[in-house]
């Protein structure tokens, strides 16, 4: 399963994020491209520890978060907390900058930090973190064709 903890895996969102325009009409879902970028940003707080989340109640939650991560594709309109859709996006330049930046230098939080539980996956293994950075980040690139 590809994580952003792999150089390789994270330089090819890199190279992707490259080829994305604001301009990008989405193959699903209602976000323009200059919110999904803005989407993404605040996710990238959230896996940083930078932002915390109201968890949610999800009976088998260890089962739900092995499938989502390892096993399925993240489906089409997918739920997200409202918390990561509220950003107003900013200049398209900025933002991309600011999503390149997360991107380069994506890690979870220290041992010791803070570790937000994420609110459908609860408190996440590094190894969790980076399979979902990448596969979230990959499915919201895909929606607009990247």
């Amino acid at each position: 399963m590809p994580t952003i903890l792999a150089a390789a895996a994270r330089q090819q969102l890199l190279d992707r994020l490259d080829r994305l325009v604001p301009t990008a009409t989405p193959r699903w879902g209602r976000m323009s491209a200059p919110q999904m970028v803005a989407h993404l940003i605040e996710s990238y707080r959230f896996g940083a520890g930078e932002l915390t989340l109201p968890l949610w109640f999800v009976p088998f939650r260890p089962i739900v978060r092995w499938f989502a991560l390892y096993v399925i594709p993240f489906p089409k309109g997918a739920p997200a907390a409202p918390q990561l859709l509220g950003r107003a996006p900013d200049s398209w330049a900025t933002d991309v900058a600011t999503l390149r930046e997360q991107i380069a230098r994506f890690t979870p939080p220290l041992p010791g930090a803070p570790r937000p539980p994420h609110p459908i996956f609860g408190v996440m293994r590094d190894a969790d973190l980076g399979v979902l950075a990448y596969k979230h980040t990959d499915h919201h690139f895909r929606q607009f064709g990247v």
